[in-house]
């Protein structure tokens, strides 16, 4: 299981690359093995506003659909399209090239509402 210093995790087990001011957000390493093999993913609208915590995108997997959960505030800016045809890639790369989408920040400060690196591999550990 790969926690990359680097980061920042929610309990939702999302993780947060910050930007300057924006943040790319992917599933978590430990959240794409848990799915199994990824077959499809719904990203959300670009320009679209999403509060902390509020469902906006999908991953379909062999075993079941989960929501993914907006990290924290802003509007979606970006989102990788290169999902819709190699899905796969969310779990061949989690923290590479399986990125779901990108927000500009509205509210930097929620960043410190997310886990560091250590916290997250603790509360992984513990499920």
């Amino acid at each position: 299981m790969d926690f990359p210093p680097e980061l920042k995790y929610s309990r939702e087990h999302e993780w947060v690359r910050v930007e300057g001011d924006r943040a790319r957000v992917g599933i978590t390493d430990f959240a794409q093995d848990a799915l199994g093999d990824v077959v499809y993913v719904q990203l959300p609208e670009v320009g679209r506003s999403v509060t902390a915590n509020e469902s906006c995108a999908e991953i379909e997997s062999t075993k079941s659909v989960s929501d993914v959960y907006s990290p924290v505030s802003g509007s979606i800016a970006e989102v990788n399209t290169e999902l819709e045809q190699a899905p796969e890639r969310v779990n061949a790369e989690p923290y590479g090239s399986g990125w779901l989408f990108v927000l500009e920040m509205s509210a930097g400060a929620e960043l410190d509402d997310l886990l560091d690196a250590a916290a997250y591999r603790e509360l992984v550990e513990e499920q």
